[in-house]
């Protein structure tokens, strides 16, 4: 389905990371990917599993708050494949001290650190992005349901979300007369790395199973194949949505 594409995902942080199981599915469907790094604490974890799933990766650092490591990606990233056709943004942090407590005690540091990383790097990434997609593309990101309605302990990071799906539909209308699309994904609760800031995560996930139409918390792998539905030509008329890939939980009422 992919074979001869080229795409770059950030946000892979171990091997339970939506990210990866989002490499798995594009790289199973015969894309080529490049991966960044945030840090050399995670370098170590990004280069073992690709080099033992995914040998002929690139691998670079990327902290996406230094203008010039993000310049410097894309660069290295056209050296390596001449095109970009798909992105896959999975980046998000706000301070763990912000996701205790009440919204009402947000700092302004961590309130502007949650929105530039979780939400302004969107569209700092689909600006470079954007030179190597001359023929079209796809960017993919991740959201919640704590942009929508209130989740406790979810705090500003609710927030950063929804400026993250807004960013998404502005995004979506400068982009599309260059035929690069932008969707978000709405992913369920999912036992991440990142997910385990978010005070009562194990509460959340098995009201979640209760409630959910299926009665199931999502698996990554399942937000990850919705991924290579977005970053294929099978989802070329969509843009500027956020798909809840979540066992139905958003439909519910009381």
């Amino acid at each position: 389905m992919l074979e001869n594409r080229f795409g770059i995902i950030f946000g892979v942080a171990n091997k339970r990371s939506i990210a990866w199981a989002t490499a798995q599915a594009l790289h199973e469907a015969g894309a080529r990917l490049a991966f960044t790094y945030q840090g050399d604490r995670l370098k170590e974890n990004v280069e073992s599993l690709t080099s033992s799933e995914m040998a002929g990766s690139l691998v670079l650092p990327c902290d996406v708050t230094k203008s010039e490591e993000v310049a410097e990606t894309f660069e290295r990233t056209k050296q390596e494949f001449g095109k970009l056709d798909f992105l896959i943004h999975s980046i998000a942090f706000a301070p763990r001290e912000a996701l205790d407590g009440e919204y009402l005690a947000t700092t302004r540091d961590a309130f502007l650190t949650a929105l530039e990383i979780s939400a302004y790097s969107l569209a700092q990434l689909a600006r470079a992005a954007t030179p190597l997609m001359a023929g079209g593309g796809s960017i993919v990101t991740m959201t919640y349901y704590g942009a929508e309605k209130v989740v406790a302990g979810y705090n500003v990071m609710g927030v950063a979300k929804a400026a993250l799906e807004a960013s998404v539909r502005y995004l979506a209308a400068d982009l599309g007369p260059r035929n690069i699309r932008i969707n978000a994904i709405s992913a369920g609760p999912i036992q991440t790395l990142s997910a385990r800031g978010v005070s009562g995560l194990s509460t959340m996930m098995k009201h979640h199973a209760e409630r959910a139409p299926l009665r199931l918390n999502v698996e990554a792998r399942e937000v990850g194949n919705t991924a290579l539905f977005l970053c294929s030509p099978l989802s070329s008329g969509i843009t500027g949505e956020v798909i809840h890939v979540d066992c139905g939980f958003n439909i519910m009422g009381i």
